[in-house]
């Protein structure tokens, strides 16, 4: 063996290589629910790409989610194979009781406590991309287009410029001879624009693992509600974006699997229950003006819950007063409570080790933002879909389903645990996610 053989192989031994490693796409269209594609027919959707993972691959009738059902939790569970409580996102917001960081989100993946796929996949020597997936702006991804917003200005185009890959905003814009979408934007017309984005990454860069985040159906049933003319338009737009990424990603790897997941399902909405107005009345918040002055107790709310935050956790005093003022609120039907639970049962459900309670409404009720502080405790509803409720219900179930060499064609997967979906894609790419909580599912 040459000098320059010998060289070559031993460089190539002290990478790390996945054993068996197979390519991976994952697609997240939000808030998409599995019996939108199972029942396609039955719901007169047209959904020929969705559709076909029912036929060539696997798919799960339905997730079981995290606490709270809402997107960040539920996409960096999906990353993580663990629970909020031990990846540290618990919202989509974080906690901000003086409403001082301008509705600052989750966006950085610094705040995830444990290893993600982007980061077991770097490990195992293969590529990485990403393309607005939540909690990505640092993200362990080789190519990462980042999801994050704050003015919705011009501005913002320069932020996501300067926090994506070196060049890769503008690498992308001149291939494709448009902008790229703004990160508020949450249109079908940026979804496709997105998908447009994906493909000129796939062709380029062909990365081994690659995450995808659509969220315009999300957008729709928020402001019209889940199964409506409208959100079923969107979803057969975001149908041809998800057959354009498969062809690319085929065409790139045609040994690839193919990934589509969802954050969670959708419930219709009629009214409104407003924690932060019951708060003040209580005298757990102090207003002054329109700002709050001090605060012994706050919700946290998620959409279809709350978490109930004390200043001091273990003021035992504080703790009962404030269950005192939950369970008035219970007992009055307009609030539409059903259920609170303390920590021992936030625990067992792997939510939010910060809450003192958890609070958790009935379906068609929503909780209303601090936006309305001034509003009525019970009122009409500001949206007319909603999710973030506690997980179980059929209607809040997410969706899972793959396709791609090797997987078994046909297979129901019944109902699953969304923390499984993490190991599975580990599975597929070669690589190890050590600290999931649950076991890859059996897909081939």
């Amino acid at each position: 063996m040459g000098r320059q053989s010998l060289l070559a192989a031993l460089v190539l031994a002290a990478t790390p290589v996945a054993a068996s490693a197979e390519p991976v796409l994952m697609i997240s269209i939000d808030g998409l629910r599995p019996g939108d594609v199972i029942e396609a027919d039955k719901r007169g959707l047209k959904l020929p790409n969705l559709r076909r993972f029912l036929t060539d691959g696997a798919y799960a009738q339905g997730v079981n989610g995290v606490l709270p059902t809402l997107t960040y939790p539920s996409h960096t569970t999906l990353l993580t194979g663990v629970g909020p409580a031990k990846h540290g996102i618990y919202s989509n917001t974080t906690f901000d009781p003086f409403q001082a960081n301008y509705d600052g989100w989750y966006w950085y993946a610094s705040d995830i406590k444990v290893p993600t796929l982007w980061d077991a996949a770097a490990k195992a020597g293969l590529s990485t991309g990403n393309v607005h997936w939540p909690v990505s702006v640092g993200a362990h991804a080789r190519w990462n287009l980042p999801q994050i917003w704050r003015a919705g200005t011009a501005d913002d185009a320069k932020l996501i410029g300067a926090l994506a890959s070196t060049g890769l905003v503008a690498e992308l814009e001149k291939s494709l001879g448009e902008p790229y979408a703004a990160g508020i934007d949450e249109s079908i017309d940026a979804d496709e624009k997105r998908g447009r984005f994906s493909i000129a990454l796939i062709k380029a860069h062909k990365p081994d693992f690659t995450t995808v985040y659509l969220t315009a159906l999300d957008h729709e049933q928020h402001a019209k509600g889940p199964d409506t003319p409208e959100a079923h338009a969107v979803l057969e737009r975001i149908d041809a974006i998800v057959g354009k990424l498969i062809d690319a990603e085929l065409a790139a790897h045609p040994d690839a699997a193919i990934a589509l997941v969802s954050d969670h399902g959708f419930e219709p909405i009629t009214s409104e229950t407003n924690f932060f107005r019951a708060f003040i009345d209580a005298g757990l918040i102090t207003m002054d003006g329109t700002k709050i002055k001090d605060w012994e107790a706050a919700p946290w709310i998620s959409g279809g819950s709350a978490a109930i935050m004390l200043r001091r956790p273990d003021d035992a005093a504080l703790a009962a007063r404030v269950r005192a003022v939950l369970e008035k609120l219970k007992a009055d039907p307009a609030t539409h409570i059903a259920q609170i639970i303390g920590k021992d049962e936030i625990a067992t459900m792997r939510g939010n080790p910060e809450a003192s309670f958890y609070v958790d409404l009935m379906p068609g009720t929503m909780t209303g933002p601090f936006l309305f502080a001034a509003g009525p405790v019970s009122g009409a509803p500001h949206y007319l879909g909603m999710h973030g409720y506690f997980p179980g219900s059929a209607n809040i179930r997410s969706t899972f389903m793959l396709l791609g060499k090797g997987i078994a064609k046909g297979k129901d997967l019944g109902v699953i645990d969304m923390r499984a979906i993490a190991p599975t894609v580990a599975s597929l790419l070669g690589a190890e996610l050590p600290n999931a909580e649950l076991k890859a599912l059996a897909v081939r």
